[in-house]
């Protein structure tokens, strides 16, 4: 046998290798990975895309300007579009991740640009930068939200701050505003963070943020007041300037104070108080007691506005809240009612003696007025005009009772004393002088002067002159004679004189002799020396007349001329 195996050849198995996967393929597989990383990067970082209407774009640029919170980006603006309405704007913006935990439905947005708000210059880093939107995300736990609404100003508050909010009512908002600060005892403890109008717009509620711990010290009987601007008064010293602070007079502040011995519960957020427009009027309204009065004044009550003083011995005790024109039937004139509140736990002592007797605060003023309280209109002050209603005893007031009208008593009037007695004394006095008739006294004194004129150029007087004239040229001429009769006589005086000085030196001579033959201590001797000296004093008178004969010749006739000597 042939041996086949030996003669055909066996085919063998064997494994055929592949040929590996070029190269180039390797760089778009890498590509492809990447582009599908980023895609997924990209993915699971974006947010949910929001739209923000706002009054305008303010600077806001499609793919640059971005969505911030505390320096870090949230988003960026995608699309700027203007609504069908023209009036707004509307803002797409496109959220990263980390955003979507703080676009509740009551977070905030507004445009950061430069801008003077609240008292600060904020915004000033967008100069470089360019605008950007803000957001502050609530406190508050909510549903989340899409489409917003954006704000003019930045919110007052940007961080979490404990404290609490209350409501302030008020009539007129004033010169509060936006980040009107809040002050207690001179700290400034708190911010104004807005405003809304009450119920069919009777009154302006403003959101007062008391930062912690000074909002435990709001009691519900707090009183809040606006402190805004310079409050000018003129007492006794002077004048008195008073202001809560710079920022309050620039925009406008809100001070509150609480009784130290307060036992009022600490108040709940978002309690409402009365916004008191002074600090006067916050403390008036802390004295719980108070009387409606109204008074009658039949004269005028210029100078007299609401919100003037009632005083009692010159301290406040009240103030007038209207004043008004009204015919009384009763006395058949019109009279001018002053309508004024009276708060009685200003008189310490009142209300314990009104409850000590058991009778009402009103019977207490009855029994005043019964002894002579009355009320007056007082003007304080001469250089600003405005009065008062002053709570005066009258000891001689005629009788008058405290009546009732409604719930308003009737507080009887009288005349005032003090600036208002000294004007109408004044305007009395000019009406007795306007009643002077000075036409008819002009035309006395006129014929009084003509008649005087007539006397003084009429011959009369003439006549008299020239008579008193002759009279004193015979006046002279008598003197005249007398002169010259007398000259010889008053010639021979001097000789007369020296005979009687001879005479006189003979006689001392004889009393000397009469000396020697008497004695000293005779009758003779004693009787003759008190009648030397008569006798030299004689001697010595009419040298003195001879002298003054001499010099002065018409004295004979008109006397001892006067020498201006004694």
């Amino acid at each position: 046998m042939t041996d086949i195996s030996k003669s055909v050849p066996v085919p063998t198995a064997g494994a055929r290798r592949r040929r590996p996967i070029p190269l180039v393929w390797i760089v778009p597989a890498l590509a492809a990975l990447i582009a599908v990383w980023l895609a997924w990067d990209t993915y699971s970082k974006k947010g949910p895309t929001i739209t923000i209407l706002f009054d305008s774009g303010d600077g806001l640029q499609v793919g640059q300007s971005q969505l911030k919170f505390k320096d870090v980006v949230m988003g960026t603006v995608k699309s700027i579009v203007v609504t069908p309405d023209f009036n707004k704007v509307l803002i797409t913006v496109e959220t990263t991740r980390e955003a979507e935990p703080l676009l509740g439905e009551k977070t905030v947005f507004w445009i950061v640009k430069p801008q003077l708000f609240a008292g600060s210059l904020s915004g000033l880093d967008t100069l470089i930068s360019g605008s950007y939107i803000g957001m502050l995300p609530s406190p508050e736990k909510g549903k989340r939200g899409q489409n917003f609404v954006g704000r003019q100003y930045p919110p007052i508050l940007t961080a979490s701050v404990p404290g609490t909010t209350f409501h302030l009512e008020t009539r007129k908002l004033g010169s509060l505003s936006l980040g009107s600060p809040i002050f207690y005892r001179g700290l400034e403890v708190g911010t104004v963070l807005g405003w809304d109008l009450g119920e069919m717009a009777r009154h302006v509620s403003v959101h007062a943020f008391v930062k912690a711990p000074f909002d435990k010290y709001v009691h519900e009987d707090s009183q809040f007041w606006n402190a805004s601007g310079v409050s000018f008064k003129l007492g006794p010293n002077g004048v008195d300037v008073q202001m809560e602070s710079l920022r309050a007079l620039l925009l406008g502040g809100i001070a509150f104070e609480s009784r130290p011995d307060t036992t009022a519960p600490v108040a709940a957020a978002d309690q409402h108080f009365p916004l008191y427009a002074s600090s006067d009027a916050a403390q008036a309204a802390g004295y719980g007691r108070k009387l409606n009065m109204v008074s009658n004044f039949s004269g005028s009550v210029a100078g007299l506005q609401p919100g003037a003083d009632v005083t009692l011995h010159g301290l406040k005790i009240g103030e007038v809240t209207d004043v008004g024109l009204v015919f009384d039937p009763k006395t058949d004139r019109i009279v001018a009612p002053v309508h004024y509140r009276i708060e009685g736990d200003r008189i310490a002592g009142a209300a314990a003696a009104a409850t000590a007797r058991g009778v009402p605060v009103g019977q207490v003023a009855g029994e005043m007025v019964r002894r002579g309280f009355r009320a007056t209109l007082q003007a304080p002050s001469l250089i600003s005009g405005a009065k008062v209603i002053a709570i005066e005893m009258m000891p001689d007031a005629p009788p008058a009772e405290l009546t009732r009208d409604g719930d308003v008593f009737v507080m009887p009037s009288a005349e005032s004393g003090g600036f208002d007695s000294i004007t109408r004394s004044a305007n009395e006095l000019l009406s007795k002088i306007n009643r002077i008739d000075f036409a008819a006294i002009g035309g006395n004194i006129a014929n009084m002067v003509k008649g005087l004129d007539d006397t003084v150029n009429g011959p009369q007087l003439k006549n008299s002159l020239a008579a008193l004239e002759k009279t004193m040229v015979d006046v002279q001429d008598i003197a005249r004679k007398l002169d010259v009769g007398a000259t010889p006589a008053l010639a021979r005086l001097p000789a007369i004189a020296a005979d009687l000085q001879d005479t006189l030196a003979k006689a001392s001579r004889l009393v000397g002799s009469a000396n020697s033959a008497y004695g000293n201590d005779s009758k003779f001797s004693r009787e003759l020396d008190r009648l030397l000296p008569q006798l030299n004093e004689t001697a010595r008178a009419f040298r003195a007349l001879a002298d003054l004969l001499a010099r002065h010749p018409e004295a004979l006739i008109k006397g001892r001329p006067d020498t201006g000597k004694e």
